[in-house]
């Protein structure tokens, strides 16, 4: 078994002046030639934690190890130089007086000229920077700026390279050009990358895992399909995007809802009475129906799609995104049925097994809910953000 680029163990950070620390107790291992994206909102200690990487910051409890050799520890720290890694800002950081090639060529003065010359040139043409390489920063778009930045950063050729926000001065159709060529040139090159972002959309498409942060701590490391999917916890679903949460009422292994009825997995969760089904925007559909459980309340067209947002008998208000090919109004009684393969459940803030949708599950269910009145469903739970 070969050893990991990067493995944090059990590393804690605080700073001082604050109650809570900064990282706490984060276990974290990124594989070689991958890339692994931090996500979390602003303050969660995801650019603590690549600093921590970088050898920036010296963490307080815990141990670092890149390429399977201790950078960090109780009794050893090596500096940012020993460490070979390299490290993209957020702003870049560009030296203003030096031209692109020389920005790029800075950190390989312990190569002969002509080998410096070699990878400058090398780093010029997969970057896409020949025809730039005499201009200075500010002559440069930011588009152009990113790329210089990175590959100054892999000059040296590191094992690993940290990109800290690297899209965020950029504007949106720059960003998304710029990630997809990002994405290519990592993929050519085979390094390995530890990217923090707080933009889930950069995370999901970018990543090839997502270690999902927040208040210091990792609270979920798996691919961009499972942490979307299948999250552990309400805290994981919410932060990666929109989510909705229906209660349901559990009757030994059935629960009924308005999305109908479901089961639990078999031999589990049997003390469990009331979950909240998590459903994702685009895992719903809607069909009219004069006896449906949901009526719509709000339309929007946004290009591509329609967002309704659904009031459902229980009291939640659903939001959905739907195809132009759906034509709704406001105040039109809707069934809402859900995709059987994405649906997830949670009791409290942990989630639990289920088997599957029932067969007919909206006329079941709605059948269900009609015939024993008007309130004997599971209370209303407060809307998802």
């Amino acid at each position: 078994m070969h050893a990991p680029a990067v493995r944090l163990a059990g590393v804690w950070k605080w700073y001082s002046g604050q109650q809570r620390p900064a990282v706490r107790d984060v276990w974290l291992e990124v594989r070689v030639g991958e890339l692994l994206a931090i996500l979390g909102p602003s303050g969660c200690g995801k650019t603590t934690t690549l600093r921590l990487i970088a050898g920036l910051e010296r963490p307080d409890a815990g141990s670092i190890e890149i390429a399977g050799a201790l950078v960090a520890g109780s009794d050893r720290f090596i500096p940012p130089e020993g460490r070979g890694t390299g490290l993209v800002f957020q702003d870049y950081a560009l030296f203003p007086h030096l031209t692109v090639e020389e920005n790029i060529a800075f950190g390989l003065f312990r190569l002969s000229r002509a080998e410096r010359r070699q990878r400058v040139e090398e780093l010029l043409r997969l970057t896409g920077l020949e025809p730039y390489r005499d201009r200075y920063p500010h002559q440069l778009s930011g588009g152009q700026q990113q790329r210089v930045a990175i590959a100054r950063a892999l000059a040296p050729r590191p094992s690993v390279l940290l990109l800290d926000e690297p899209f965020a001065n950029l504007d949106a159709e720059l960003r998304q050009r710029m990630r997809e060529e990002l994405r290519r040139l990592l993929r050519e090159l085979g390094v390995t990358v530890v990217l923090v972002t707080h933009d889930r959309d950069e995370a999901l498409s970018l990543a090839d895992r997502v270690a999902v942060m927040l208040e210091g701590a990792i609270l979920q490391v798996d691919t961009p399909e499972r942490v979307y999917h299948e999250p552990k916890t309400r805290e994981v679903a919410r932060l990666l995007g929109q989510a909705n949460f229906v209660p349901a009422r559990v009757v030994g292994a059935v629960g009924r809802s308005d999305l109908g009825l479901f089961a639990l997995e078999e031999g589990r969760n049997t003390a469990v009475e009331q979950v909240e089904l998590l459903i994702r925007p685009r895992d719903v559909v809607l069909e009219p129906h004069s006896d449906g459980l949901g009526v719509v309340v709000d339309r929007r067209f946004v290009g591509a799609e329609v967002v309704y947002r659904v009031l459902l008998r229980c009291g939640i208000t659903l939001e959905t995104s739907q195809p132009p090919s759906v034509e709704l109004a406001i105040g039109d009684r809707v069934e809402v049925r859900c995709n059987r393969a994405r649906l997830a459940a949670f009791a409290g803030s942990e989630r639990i097994g289920l088997a599957a949708l029932l067969e007919r599950v909206h006329r079941s269910a709605a059948d269900s809910v009609r015939s024993s009145g008007p309130r004997d469903e599971a209370p209303a739970v407060s809307e998802a953000d």
